[in-house]
């Protein structure tokens, strides 16, 4: 009997111990649409902190940023393009360009709500491939040998192996971003060297400060590190963005955002929109030229919910545009589509 009792309480220990802990997700049900909460191993679940920088109250998220000294944060991006340009004969072209923007954020203080950041450029690569020929800039490998490559090279490695200084609050706003006018000087002194007319040379600085400047930067990284609206959203909710496609803005983009789940670590948003079909006509002497249009895109963000921080980005934007020439009995269409993916720390998962 002792022995019998023994066996029965060495079994039930064995089965408490097999139980596994499991924990709650909240996420929403993809085929009814609706909020619901599962139950997950616990072993599963990212360490989460007590107080996270994405958290709920009364099922309301909110996003914000609690990064720690002297830690460093990556932001890499990363798009592919694949054009495919098809002709009135049926013929297709087909051409691929890749670019990769590596940068980091370390931590230097925190001051209040306020954060004291470097932002260091590390590197940036180039590549086309057409009619089965890839040509690769890359800061990371040494200067081209194609006299026309070597521009882009050296304005490329002045860019990148430079530091700027960020200002940004713990909400997530970009307050400030310093230190353009050393990576101006270092990029004129790197044109310099290929270029000798100083008209010319300035023409270059010139057309970066337009691309590379404060308020170029601090609206991307505005629009990028922080997505939550500042309200907060609850899982399931849809909110909206738009931005102009063109520089007279007549065309937007229209960006649909859901929160889809927060759970085991993550804050999870699917973005969805795009530009919607439209077809411009003009006509003269009998005959009618039109241009149709139309961007779509869909994808996954998803953010650190500890720190606020994004982990990891991949959206597809898909760009068809066909142009038709009719003289009322017959048409010519040329056809371009172009298919994008635009990530962003590609490498995590």
């Amino acid at each position: 009997m002792k022995n019998i009792a023994a066996l029965a309480l060495i079994s039930s220990i064995a089965l408490v111990s097999c139980k596994k802990e499991t924990t709650t997700v909240t996420k929403v049900d993809p085929k009814t649409g609706k909020t619901i909460t599962v139950e997950v191993p616990a072993d599963s679940v990212a360490k989460v902190s007590e107080n996270p920088a994405i958290k709920d109250s009364a099922g309301i998220y909110t996003q914000t940023f609690k990064l720690e000294k002297g830690k460093t944060y990556p932001l890499t991006t990363y798009q592919r393009d694949v054009k495919t340009m098809t002709d009135p004969q049926g013929k297709s072209l087909n051409g691929t360009s890749e670019s990769t923007d590596e940068m980091t954020f370390t931590v230097n203080d925190i001051k209040g709500n306020v954060y004291d950041l470097t932002l260091n450029l590390i590197g940036k690569r180039n590549s086309q491939t057409a009619d089965g020929k890839t040509i690769v800039v890359d800061t990371k490998l040494p200067i081209p040998k194609e006299d026309d490559l070597k521009m882009i090279w050296n304005i490329n490695k002045a860019l990148t192996s430079n530091k700027l200084n960020m200002k940004m609050d713990t909400k997530g706003n970009v307050l400030s971003i310093t230190g353009f006018d050393a990576v101006y000087t270092k990029v004129s002194n790197a044109v310099g060297t290929l270029i000798k007319d100083k008209n010319q040379k300035e023409s270059v600085v010139a057309s970066l400060k337009q691309s590379f400047n404060e308020k170029v930067l601090k609206d991307q990284f505005n629009k990028n590190l922080t997505i939550i609206p500042k309200k907060g959203a609850k899982i399931g909710e849809k909110w909206t963005n738009s931005e102009n496609a063109d520089a007279s803005g007549a065309v937007k983009v229209t960006s649909n955002y859901v929160l889809k789940s927060v759970g085991n670590g993550i804050a999870e948003i699917s973005v969805t929109g795009g530009i919607p079909k439209k077809t411009e006509k003009k006509a003269q002497d009998k005959i009618t030229h039109s241009l149709s249009s139309e961007l779509v895109q869909d994808g996954i963000i998803k953010f650190d919910q500890s720190t606020g921080w994004i982990t990891n980005q991949k959206i597809n934007v898909e760009t068809t545009q066909i142009e038709t020439i009719s003289d009322g009995k017959q048409s010519q269409s040329m056809k371009s589509v172009s298919k994008s993916s635009v990530m962003v720390n590609p490498s995590a998962k």
